[in-house]
């Protein structure tokens, strides 16, 4: 390994005088490259930034004039060269490098303004397998890595985000560029090559259904810096990976103030729920806090769903995350800013609509082209000290269940529609998850707790409450039918939930005591269906 001596200080300062500027993305490219231009800084280009840039009026040297070698393979090979790269990671004040640089005529490239193929785009716009394959960049993230590495002696660029910034310290540092600026540039690019190849090998992996991979890469792009996490004291930052997963990564924010870590999280967590409804089919919405769903309906209108929604927890639902799975009306619009509400995440909304939101300032309203895809098991990333996990998305669907009565009584039409809707809420509640419904919507949510029946009785109080605050004489889940995440370990769970007034219940199965369970129900007159599938949700 060749290093620079270490009596020889690195410079502080290093003029900038020759330039290879080769971008996909052509946003700017051609003022900035003038810019360099006017303070005599020669500039190499390559390929189609070449011809952008000399059709902007500049002088460029096109890369294959340098190497004496033209671009070969349909543009696959080009920079991939001693006189480039020798340009790039030559040492200036090293002996040894400097001769060698003589000898072979490599001339020092002292700034590298480079972005990748637009790997990332070209896999969320659905293109097949051939057309990705083209998008991998290879000489890009070579000349990335190589001038990230020789920092010490020139500048590489990769957002153009910074190209303004770069200029000002050029012009102010009178052509030069200091040390820390090409130190924070250099971490920059790694990072931004890092999570390149990152989207590279996670998407070979889906294609390959690789699950257990030897090593195991995530980026993703800063989309936001927030004010904190989930507590003042904590700092937080927010990323865009290169997923076309519909949700609040890619939604577009049409008003509102910016999200905070915790919208971010609830807004994910309904949406991912509201997907479980398919539109064609009904209209459905959830309302969410703290990640958990405090009132989710389905019904003919996105208004009807949502004040059915409401009225199952409608102290829980103030100040909640309102996902729906059609686009956003004007009446529910109306509805839903009657309360105070966080965030409102909808596949499109009307202008009546839009504009009656916009009368609630600080009411953030996303919307997105699709519903993401409840089956469609990408990969899921969780940190532990030291490390972190990776599991595939829950993509079981109740429609794929192979549903098993196991009680003398068979539930109903009614009852097993309303069974299928909570199986499908249930999903998205903390574990240990009980989820009382009635008539297409939750009358009782009880999460997060650590014991099965705590979880029964204190959805069946939450119920209680929703029925007093609303007028009605009994708890709402007299009647309903109940689905608890995971099997029933002892029958008091469902004691507990048979107490409340359910009449019908669904569950995995599994428990040793399977026997003991069912013997309830059918004491009790109630209809039981297994799953076969756990939904826990930690």
């Amino acid at each position: 390994m060749v290093t620079p001596p270490s009596t020889v200080a690195i410079p502080d300062r290093i003029a900038v005088k020759r330039a290879l500027i080769s971008v996909s993305d052509k946003t700017g490219v051609a003022e900035f490259a003038s810019a360099l231009a006017a303070q005599g800084v020669e500039l190499l280009s390559t390929g189609g930034t070449a011809a952008t840039l000399k059709g902007a009026g500049l002088a460029v040297t096109d890369v294959s004039e340098v190497t004496g070698f033209p671009e070969i393979l349909g543009g696959r090979v080009k920079t991939l060269h001693p006189l480039v790269h020798g340009g790039l990671l030559g040492i200036r004040d090293e002996p040894e490098h400097a001769a060698q640089m003589a000898e072979h005529g490599i001339e020092p490239i002292d700034l590298l303004v480079i972005d990748l193929y637009p790997f990332e785009k070209t896999v969320a716009a659905g293109a097949d397998f051939r057309a990705v394959i083209e998008q991998i960049d290879i000489g890009g993230p070579a000349m990335i890595r190589a001038a990230a590495k020789n920092h010490a002696y020139l500048t590489v660029l990769v957002d153009p985000a910074d190209y303004g910034h770069v200029l000002e310290t050029l012009q102010a540092g009178e052509g030069a560029l200091p040390l820390a600026l090409r130190t924070r540039l250099a971490a920059k690019a790694y990072a931004r090559t890092a999570a390149y190849d990152a989207s590279i090998s996670g998407w070979f992996a889906g294609e390959i259904d690789e699950h257990d991979q030897t090593w195991f890469s995530v980026g993703g792009k800063l989309v936001s810096e927030m004010r904190y996490g989930e507590n003042p004291h904590q700092s937080a930052s927010f990323y865009r990976a290169g997923s076309a997963r519909p949700g609040v990564a890619t939604a577009r924010q049409v008003q509102g103030k910016a999200l905070s870590y915790n919208n971010i999280n609830d807004t994910d967590a309904a949406y991912e729920l509201a997907g479980e409804f398919d539109p064609a089919r009904t209209a459905a919405v959830a309302i969410i806090k703290h990640a958990n769903p405090c009132g989710v309906a389905e019904a003919e209108t996105i208004a009807e769903a949502y004040r059915k929604a409401l009225r199952c927890d409608p102290v829980s639902a103030f100040g909640g995350i309102v996902a729906l799975n059609r686009p956003l009306e004007a009446d529910a619009a109306k509805a839903i800013t009657e309360i105070f509400t966080e965030v409102i995440i909808a596949p499109g909304a009307s202008e009546e609509a839009i504009a009656i939101v916009a009368a609630k300032k600080n009411l953030r309203l996303l919307l997105t082209d699709a519903l993401p895809d409840p089956r469609t098991a990408t990969p899921m990333v969780k940190s532990v000290a030291g490390g972190f996990l990776v599991q595939d998305r829950d993509g079981s669907v109740v429609e794929d269940c192979d549903l098993k009565v196991v009680t003398k009584r068979a539930p109903s039409d009614q009852e097993l529609a309303d069974l299928k809707f909570a199986w499908r809420v249930t999903k998205h509640v903390k574990s240990n998850a009980i989820v009382y419904v009635k008539d297409g919507a939750t009358v009782g949510v009880g999460a997060g707790q650590m014991s099965r029946v705590d979880s029964a009785r204190i959805a069946a109080r939450k119920s209680a409450d929703a029925a007093e605050a609303a007028g009605v004489a009994e708890p709402l889940t007299r009647g309903s039918v109940v689905a608890s995440d995971a099997f029933f370990p002892f029958a008091d769970g469902l004691l507990a939930a048979i107490d409340a007034g359910a009449t019908a219940v669904i569950q995995p199965g599994g428990s040793m005591r399977d026997d003991e369970v069912i013997k309830a129900a059918d004491e009790a007159g109630i209809a039981m269906v297994f799953t076969g599938v756990r939904h826990f949700r930690h």
